[in-house]
């Protein structure tokens, strides 16, 4: 009883109305979502010449095997660096690991197509990281944040909402790529995978109908040993609903322990990475690291701190310079542990769903992540499809913050759709972030309203603007 009630009163849990039950099931939850980060990073970031394809960590003498190993390591110990940080200092319940996207950009983009040294693109990390700190500490981070304009607040959730159900659905098999149209719907009755993930989902939603706690993660267990059930009844072959996890001798402990742990060869390379490059060119991509990864945050932060209760009248997230320094601290360690950007996850999304509203969440997560650290392997033992339904869930429920914006003006109007819109179809928090930005200025002027735009609006949208002539206009290829 004496731990529980340090805990109460450390996290708050009466002025965030939950309790210590609520904060482990969010925990457990967003863990479930978000720990497919594990393999799938270690895997974007690791070389592998045999596939033909560039980019990515090699190190002399050791395979792609135990770079992966080592990778799938700092993964976790980055994770957690940023996990124990939001928790304890910024007491929210936000889950932080290195982002999407931005590690493909750092292995595929920077080290691959550009040409630049792995340990090259970990200094930019780390010089990124030193930089969100010092500005994070003066503040400059949330006042650029509160520069958004309202109906890019409003919008953001309702963004996030419907690029969770796209990542949420393909992982499902339910939404496949096409080349005529992008995406179409999968073939979903050849689909084991797709036909288990849907009965999950309308399972899951009848327990959230029902309002029982704890839906999210009972439907996502469910669906998962459903899956490793038919396949060992042979109903399926392995390898389609339970992956390696099933094979014959997969649950022997040893298994489980035959991890990379020794990350010396990653471990602090930034530093030979300083002066490989010259100056013009580091800068260039230290911005595009910066700029991707900053607007990555700020809206996941304000789309899931909407979804929380968080904003307050003005749709501003009160001392969000806190879970800004996790990200800060989590991105610096990731670039001296070896890692891309570490960034706050959509997927926080389904434990603040679930009740989630302090630290302690987060700390159910870092406390999760280390455990996975001792059996690498298991991080990873609930299947994408069974996970993503949690995400699909929270899509419906973020859609919802579509009825904040002002569909009167059509300034408003146009910039918060834009903002929904973009999110989803560019696979990017940021550009439709970016799209919302540039385009409010714009039509407030051409209303006759420009006095309701901010310079610091003005600035922003101009920014965005020299941002995306470096990203599309092959700048980048051009500098080095």
């Amino acid at each position: 009883m004496a731990v529980t009630d340090t805990l109460a009163d450390y996290f708050e849990f009466e002025e965030h109305d939950t309790n210590l039950r609520t904060e482990i099931i969010a925990g457990i939850t967003t863990f479930l979502a978000m720990s497919y980060i594990v393999v799938v990073n270690a895997d974007i970031l690791t070389a592998y010449p045999d596939d033909g394809v560039p980019g990515g960590i090699a190190i002399p003498g050791y395979t792609p095997d135990q770079v992966f190993q080592m990778l799938a390591v700092i993964t976790i110990l980055a994770s957690i660096v940023a996990l124990v940080v939001m928790a304890l200092y910024a007491n929210r319940p936000f889950g932080l690991a290195p982002g999407l996207g931005l590690n493909a950009f750092f292995s595929i983009t920077v080290v691959g197509v550009l040409g630049v040294p792995w340990e090259t693109a970990l200094a930019a990390i780390f010089v990124e990281g030193i930089i969100f700190i010092l500005l994070t500490l003066v503040g400059a981070r949330k006042y650029v944040i509160r520069l958004f304009p309202e109906p890019v607040k409003r919008g953001v959730g309702t963004g996030i909402g419907l690029f969770l159900a796209i990542i949420g659905l393909q992982a499902m098999g339910v939404v496949v790529d096409d080349p005529a149209t992008l995406l179409t719907l999968g073939d979903i009755a050849q689909s084991p995978v797709a036909i288990l993930s849907i009965v999950g989902l309308f399972f899951t939603f009848g327990l959230y109908a029902r309002g029982i706690r704890g839906s999210i993660i009972i439907g996502i267990v469910t669906t998962t040993l459903v899956g490793i059930a038919l396949t060992f009844a042979g109903v399926v072959e392995t390898g389609i609903l339970a992956g390696d996890f099933v094979q014959s001798g997969a649950f022997v402990p040893e298994n489980f322990t035959g991890a990379q742990y020794d990350i010396n060869p990653i471990l602090f390379e930034f530093l030979d990475g300083f002066g490989q490059v010259d100056d013009f060119a580091f800068a260039l991509i230290v911005f595009t690291f910066f700029f991707v990864d900053f607007f990555d945050t700020a809206g996941t932060l304000v789309g899931v701190g909407q979804a929380g209760g968080f904003l307050d009248e003005d749709g501003n997230f009160p001392d969000i310079d806190k879970p800004l320094m996790a990200d800060a601290i989590g991105t610096t360690a990731g670039g001296i542990l070896g890692t891309s950007t570490v960034t706050t996850f959509v997927e926080s999304a389904t434990g603040v769903e679930e009740g989630g509203r302090t630290g302690m969440t987060a700390l159910v997560i870092g406390g999760l992540f280390l455990v996975s650290l001792i059996f690498v392997p298991l991080a990873t033992a609930v299947p994408q499809y069974a996970s993503h339904i949690a995400l699909v869930i929270v899509a419906v429920l973020m859609l919802r913050n579509v009825t904040e914006i002002e569909w009167d003006d059509f300034a408003h109007a146009t910039s918060g759709a834009l903002t929904i819109i973009v999110m989803p179809l560019t696979y990017s928090i940021a550009y439709g972030i970016a799209a919302g930005i540039v385009s409010f200025p714009l039509l407030k002027t051409a209303q006759g309203e420009s006095d309701d735009v901010r310079i610091g609006q003005w600035v922003l949208a101009a920014l965005f603007v020299v941002y995306f002539a470096v990203r599309t206009g092959g700048v980048l290829q051009t500098a080095l």
